[in-house]
């Protein structure tokens, strides 16, 4: 037999550059890829020059600002910014401080002086206050936070003054890629299916049934006696309602669950209501049977359809 020369070229979908100055915002590029060959682009993350060309050194999505090329990674750690909603979970309790994971690169802080205390008092935090840390987070509880700050280092500085943050109770957590979650107005939600939908930045997605997240009047947060007792196992946030959750809520629970994984499966927007759609797609099939692969893409591509026919990008 001859030896015969074989070439292979890559895909001409995949061949594209940046033309007249500009680029697509959904200009996808794979590693080693020419973005540009014009010599007035600045390089910036994720790019390198070779040869006079500028190169993408990730797969992702192209960034331009004015001059600069950069290139967005699919999947990468969180990058947290100011006021970002997060849910993270309690690794460490140092002094005056907790350590919290929240998916990015370094562990986040929350300082004692950052937490809402039982009973909505506000008073220069003591000696006292800081041997009870424990009685508010311990470790391994999970809460939800915003972000105050990011230090000089990349990690990120937490608080927790509003009554809407605090220790996560009696719900299941659900982690998908940061880069799936969009940033919105609010990211606290109540489904018209009993269930409440905390979408943190980081990609920590908090789901619990309505009636774990009874919200504080200003009726008792006035009485501060009572507040106070009320609240000594559970600092703000979600309270822990007397009662066990009911078969059906739990079910109801379970499926939002596998809808949020069905989601980040098939690299589909997770917002409210793409879960929501996602989970009226779902209602035809037992919630044991929504991770199969074939039912993933049946209840997704109903989902796009949803989306697409009432005017929203999944």
């Amino acid at each position: 037999m001859s030896d015969m020369e074989i070439i292979i070229r890559a895909p001409e979908r995949k061949r594209r550059k940046v033309e007249d100055g500009e680029v697509n915002n959904m200009h996808v590029v794979v590693p080693s890829e020419v973005i540009t060959e014009d010599p007035q682009f600045m390089r910036g993350h994720g790019t390198f020059a070779e040869d006079g060309k500028l190169v993408s050194s990730v797969g992702g999505v192209v960034c331009q600002v004015n001059k600069l090329m950069s290139v967005k990674p699919l999947r990468q750690r969180y990058v947290g910014e100011v006021g970002d909603v997060v849910v993270g979970r309690i690794t460490e309790i140092a002094q005056k401080r907790w350590k919290v994971e929240t998916a990015s690169r370094l562990q986040s802080v929350l300082m004692l002086s950052s937490v809402h205390l039982p009973g909505g008092i506000l008073r220069r935090r003591s000696e006292e206050d800081e041997l009870m840390m424990r009685n508010y987070f311990a470790e391994n509880d999970l809460i939800s936070a915003e972000v105050h700050s990011v230090f000089s280092d990349g990690a990120l500085s937490l608080h927790t003054r509003s009554l809407k943050y605090g220790k996560l109770k009696r719900g299941t957590l659900v982690q998908v890629p940061s880069v799936l979650i969009r940033r919105t107005k609010t990211h606290f939600h109540q489904l018209a299916c009993g269930v409440s939908l905390i979408i943190g930045m980081n990609g920590y997605v908090w789901v619990a049934p309505l009636s774990a997240a009874v919200p504080r009047s200003a009726e008792r947060l006035a009485n501060k006696a009572a507040a106070a007792e009320a609240e000594a196992d559970e600092l703000g946030g979600q309270q822990d309602p007397r009662g066990p959750i009911g078969a059906e809520e739990r079910e109801t629970v379970a499926r939002v669950r596998n809808c949020v994984k069905a989601l980040a499966d098939q690299f589909l927007l997770i917002t409210d209501t793409t879960v929501t759609y996602t989970y009226e797609a779902s209602l035809q099939f037992p919630v044991r049977e929504l991770l199969f692969p074939d039912v993933i893409v049946a209840i997704t591509q109903e989902t796009r359809a949803l989306a697409q026919g009432r005017g929203n990008d999944p």
